[in-house]
């Protein structure tokens, strides 16, 4: 099957489903999408992204980041909006990170580690993460999550997409790096580059922005190594902190599953 949606302006666009599960049965296509933000979306991205008749988008930005880059959406779209309202507080870590370090290829490296570690815990995205779970079992239309990059907030929430319905751990890790083979680095770069600058005043090196724009198999991994340390193991995470008991997870199965 043909995963990405090869778009002008919404990056690392694709269909997560389509994977043989454990129990033999196989997700399904169509439903399940994942992307960057729509900021940018030309009218022939969103006459694409129409097509897809997409019912529910689960948008994972913080406030903040909405308003910086408000998505746009088809004329005719008349699906469900999902976002977190919540005034915040807490510091954006990474315009922290950005404006405080030394902006290397180890210094994103170690950062992506760091909130890889935190997130799963953070209540502004456990919100979302359980509202979603919430979607999936009731509705039977294709359903699209996002965050600004397409490829952290909305990485993590996939893999738990994966786990639930019984997608083995390799091809789970196979979807989650994927994005580096079409998060068409080079053209988002100069993009990247000069919110750097405009941010710091510097410039950060071409191999700290491939690093900053990546994904590494490490960064789920330590996600899941948290999960697993707070909760003992992956399905109990699901449901202590994001409410998928055993009877939510049967349903998202019934639905997803062909």
């Amino acid at each position: 099957m043909t995963r990405h949606l090869p778009l002008d302006g919404v990056h690392n666009f694709r269909d997560f489903g389509g994977y043989e599960t454990q129990s033999g049965k196989r997700l399904r296509t169509g439903r399940l999408f994942r992307s960057a933000s729509h900021g940018r979306a030309t009218d022939a991205d969103l006459a694409l992204i129409a097509a897809l008749d997409i019912g529910v988008v689960v948008d994972l930005r913080r406030p903040q980041e909405r308003e910086r880059d408000p998505s746009r959406r088809h004329g005719a779209f008349a699906g469900e909006v999902i976002v977190n309202e919540t005034v915040l507080e807490e510091e954006d870590s990474w315009l922290a990170h950005v404006t405080t370090s030394d902006l290397s290829a180890d210094s994103f490296r170690d950062y992506m580690v760091r909130y890889y570690a935190a997130a799963p815990f953070k209540p502004h995205i456990t919100a979302l993460y359980a509202r979603y779970f919430e979607i999936l079992a009731t509705t039977d239309r294709p359903v699209l999550i996002h965050c600004a990059a397409g490829k952290d907030r909305t990485g993590i929430l996939a893999a738990l997409t994966h786990h639930l319905v019984g997608v083995d751990r390799e091809q789970m890790l196979t979807d989650y790096l994927m994005t580096n083979e079409i998060g068409e680095f080079e053209r988002r770069m100069p993009l990247l580059l000069e919110t750097i600058r405009e941010l710091t005043g510097r410039t950060a090196p071409p191999a700290a922005m491939r690093v900053a724009m990546g994904v590494e198999a490490a960064y789920l991994e330590m996600a899941f190594k948290t999960m697993i340390e707070r909760h003992g193991d992956l399905d109990r995470y699901l449901e202590n902190e994001l409410g998928v008991d055993a009877a939510r997870r049967r349903e998202v199965k019934a639905r997803l599953l062909e």
